[in-house]
């Protein structure tokens, strides 16, 4: 399992749209971003025309928690669906610990995911800072995540 923690000086209400609203996570992750919020509901991010997870929601909590389901479409190792993201929200202070747990990942593509976690949640803290992240270079097309 990958795990990320990362304190962000803003309120839960604030931090949540970020995983929920299709124009603020774009922002931060994907260049084009499908989520339907919603027991059930799809999520699609295409990093680079190339490179794209899909899933689908499996609990929403509002301010609080999400979960949902996670694989690189076009993966035999990491197919959509297959790994599960977990995004937990707590108050602290003036801001919020935000608590990110990835599992189901095989061993050997843990690691990349840990560099893309830390690299996406740097990213979403610039933004809710009010600061432009500036190109996501992580995302450019050479390799696809899942394989």
């Amino acid at each position: 399992m990958v795990m990320k923690e990362i304190y962000i000086e803003c309120r839960p209400e604030t931090l949540f749209p970020y995983f929920t609203d299709p124009q603020k996570m774009v922002r931060w992750m994907g260049s084009q971003v499908l989520l339907e919020p919603k027991l059930g509901g799809s999520l699609r991010i295409d990093f680079n025309g190339r490179d794209m997870v899909a899933g689908h929601y499996v609990e929403v909590e509002p301010n609080e928690r999400i979960l949902f389901t996670w694989g690189w479409i076009g993966s035999d190792t990491i197919p959509p669906g297959s790994s599960t993201v977990e995004v937990l929200l707590y108050k602290q202070d003036n801001g919020t610990l935000l608590v990110l747990k990835h599992s189901g990942l095989p061993d050997p593509r843990s690691h990349k995911h840990l560099a893309g976690w830390n690299y996406y949640t740097a990213r979403l803290k610039l933004v809710l800072l009010g600061i432009e992240p500036g190109p996501d270079t992580f995302a450019a097309p050479t390799t696809n995540e899942g394989d």
